[in-house]
């Protein structure tokens, strides 16, 4: 399967996207590349991506996807850039906008941005500069204009913010540096051919045509795995789903509901750091906890839980490990994840503004101590290192994505005591 991103710079009706092996896909985001979707042996040509409305796709990402033998292509916009800074590592780079950024003729991501239609067609709206860089080139080969006078239109060109280089903009440019010539050659050429100058689209149409025509040759794997750190299993933590009547359901989300409502939970976290004791995976010897627990805290044997000392990140996108944590979970847990979530959707819509989020700490804070009968901070720090929390910030933080539904539940007589949570509040 070829996983196309693309938005402004290839119309999604392109003849080379209705490929029967093609998936097109909006421009990439930071998250998209954990789409179970995309498999092993798979390629995915990233073409155009977000980074002004929304996060762009790190790095990491995109290693940990060519570290599972899947090929990444990148071209023409945020793809040729991170090609360009990821080449080394496997990723392939296609088109003369990927090789200027490779060579340095290129260097910032204003380059190959462009203003986007806001009603989702991804129709762009602006001029981006490596266009501009282009047909001026193209104007100073052909005798238009001197190449002093391109290279002083460029640099105003670039003097403008990526979203307002819109047409308008450029010829109003134009007039102001005394470049009608140049003006009406340009709409001249463009109303002959709409995509003259248009080197994002060529380079593109390149990179789809490459993915459907090459065969995908296996990388050496990436250098010392250099993509699995802290914030990556943070980040695949919080896009891994798994389906739920047909449904996909966030797995950090069941985990956490567990983690804050199960009585029985600190015994399950305890068995899985057991589980890791006689199972690590860094190479060192396996051995039962409370043996490796006396090694670490002699001459205090027995004195320090094991939450106390160990923090591990579960990976959730391991079965195994979801599993174990989910060992208590029932269909109706996975009902009321999902009756909540629905109750934060109802008040999205009707409260402007509102976002779990930014729920009051100190009031999540009282709603937890009821919930684990906590008298104080220290007994809340200990139940939520108990629990697998690294403090008790953290599960308050968790417990914010459910307290709506909460105080939804305590009108209906579902959970806590109503004098419980009004205390809370």
């Amino acid at each position: 399967m070829i996983h196309v991103y693309v938005g402004p710079t290839l119309h999604h009706g392109e003849p080379l996207l209705s490929a029967p092996r093609v998936r097109v896909l909006p421009p990439m985001r930071h998250g998209d590349l954990f789409d179970p979707a995309i498999g092993t042996g798979d390629t995915v040509v990233l073409i155009d991506g977000m980074y002004h409305q929304a996060a762009a796709v790190r790095h990491k990402e995109i290693l940990a996807v060519l570290d599972r033998g899947v090929r990444v292509i990148g071209a023409a916009s945020i793809g040729a850039l991170r090609a360009a800074e990821l080449s080394a590592f496997g990723m392939t780079g296609v088109g003369a906008v990927f090789r200027a950024y490779l060579r340095g003729d290129l260097d910032g991501d204003d380059e190959v941005a462009v203003g986007q239609q806001p009603d989702g067609s991804w129709r762009s709206l602006t001029w981006p500069l490596v266009n501009l860089r282009h047909v001026l080139a193209i104007a100073a080969r052909d005798g238009v204009m001197a190449p002093d006078a391109a290279a002083g239109l460029l640099a105003a060109f670039g003097g403008v913010y990526y979203p307002h280089r819109t047409l308008p903009a450029v010829l109003a440019i134009c007039r102001r540096h005394h470049a009608d010539a140049f003006a009406a050659w340009l709409q001249q050429r463009r109303s002959a051919d709409p995509y003259f100058g248009d080197v994002k689209r060529a380079d593109a149409l390149e990179a789809v045509l490459l993915a459907l025509t090459s065969t995908h040759a296996p990388q050496d794997p990436v250098p010392a795995r250099c993509w699995d750190t802290g914030y990556y299993r943070r980040w695949a933590n919080h896009f891994a789903t798994l389906p739920v009547a047909g449904e996909p359901m966030a797995t950090a989300r069941r985990v956490a509901y567990q983690q804050l409502f199960d009585p029985g939970f600190p015994a399950v976290w305890r068995a899985w750091l057991g589980h890791l004791s006689e199972h690590p995976n860094d190479g060192t010897p396996g051995m039962p906890l409370p043996e490796r627990m006396a090694e670490l805290t002699q001459p205090h044997t027995g004195r320090i839980p094991a939450h106390t000392l160990f923090h591990p990140v579960p990976d959730l996108n391991d079965p195994s490990t979801v599993a174990r944590l989910l060992a208590h979970e029932s269909a109706a847990d996975r009902a009321t994840i999902a009756r909540y979530a629905a109750c934060n959707d109802t008040a999205r819509r009707t409260q402007p503004g509102f976002c779990p989020e930014a729920l009051d700490n100190a009031v999540t804070g009282r709603a937890l101590q009821c919930l684990w009968h906590c008298p104080g901070a220290r007994e809340l720090d200990d139940e939520a290192a108990a629990r697998g929390f690294h403090t008790s910030a953290h599960a308050v933080a968790d417990l914010k994505h459910f307290l709506t539904g909460l105080l939804h539940d305590q009108e209906h007589h579902h959970s806590l005591s109503g004098r419980e949570l009004t205390d809370a509040q």
